[in-house]
């Protein structure tokens, strides 16, 4: 839980006492590898805090293709955003691809929390703005980079994560074929 409010130290300051009811709200969960924390068509109810582990945000295009969106690691929030809000069903799917754990805050204790610590929602507006820069920040420049350098910068934004993702979900991320990134990959280490 530490680990969550320093997060949250980020983006405003918490007295002792709005930190101990922010604690009591969340509950660690765990989660093997290879499981789904959420499918498309669920609403999501909930918002988690990831511990430790790498989860994999994916959907399936309209030739039935599995397609990577991107990972989230550790000492990130994860929620799609737009179906908590709207409490719409998910077009994304939610994968843990390493072993998980992550503490969960129910849309119930969110709600308290808001309604509870005034500059609640500043905050969460302020994450939520730095997510979607980040993800702008991701997509923008792989547009109009070759495989080289979209893995070259993979590697520079998330050094630690390469190793720990498996090719295919790695290629399908950065738009090639599993073979494409074995070549670049080769060229790397060689």
């Amino acid at each position: 839980m530490e680990a969550f409010i320093n997060y949250l130290l980020l983006f405003g300051d918490l007295n002792a006492q709005q930190i101990d009811f922010i604690k009591s709200k969340g509950v660690e969960r765990e989660l093997k590898r290879g499981t789904f924390y959420s499918e498309a068509g669920t609403i999501p109810r909930e918002i988690i805090f990831l511990l430790e582990g790498i989860i994999r945000i994916s959907y399936y295009n309209n030739k039935g293709d599995d397609i990577t969106k991107y990972f989230i690691d550790e000492n990130n929030l994860v929620v799609d955003i737009m179906s908590y809000q709207q409490e719409m069903p998910s077009s994304a799917y939610i994968e843990c691809i390493t072993d998980l754990k992550y503490i969960s805050f129910s849309k119930e204790a969110l709600n308290d929390l808001s309604l509870t610590i005034i500059q609640w929602d500043t905050m969460m507006n302020k994450i939520i703005a730095k997510a979607l820069a980040e993800k702008v920040n991701r997509i923008s420049p792989m547009l109009s980079e070759d495989a080289t350098e979209r893995y070259r910068n993979f590697l520079s934004k998330f050094p630690g994560m390469a190793n720990r993702i498996p090719l295919s979900y790695l290629a399908s991320y950065l738009g090639i074929t599993q073979s494409s990134l074995s070549r670049i990959r080769k060229n790397f280490n060689g």
